[in-house]
């Protein structure tokens, strides 16, 4: 679970600082994201074209993820899921469950795949 939570902590102050490279350092080159409405995946380059936007402009005012709840875990994989909560410069708040695995990379934890949960998985897990 400290694996998981430190991380998690990382990715958070790396995004509401603006640290586009130490953000991205975070996330494997080979990531796959799931389940993002109106796309099949969205790879490293997506994510980075999204954050180089976002991160100069200060959109994300904040961002949390609650109630991790490890799936699966070995020396070099932690699978589990978390409820993120984002609210942006402008008041939006979105809620979404995420399924996040994390793999050991020369001693780094690094993203490797996410995927959006739906409303009705993220609730049947306790997320919401």
């Amino acid at each position: 679970m400290k694996i998981v939570e430190d991380w998690l902590e990382r990715f958070v102050s790396t995004a509401l600082a603006g640290d586009l490279a130490a953000h991205m350092a975070m996330i494997s080159p080979e990531v796959l994201v799931f389940g993002v409405p109106g796309f099949d995946t969205l790879d490293f380059d997506d994510w980075y074209r999204q954050c180089a936007h976002e991160f100069p402009q200060r959109l994300l005012n904040d961002i949390a993820y609650s109630a991790p709840d490890i799936r699966t875990a070995s020396d070099d994989r932690v699978l589990f899921k978390s409820l993120e909560t984002t609210r942006t410069t402008d008041g939006t708040i979105s809620r979404q469950g995420v399924e996040m695995l994390l793999g050991r990379d020369d001693d780094t934890w690094k993203l490797q795949q996410m995927r959006l949960l739906s409303d009705d998985e993220a609730r049947h897990d306790g997320l919401f």
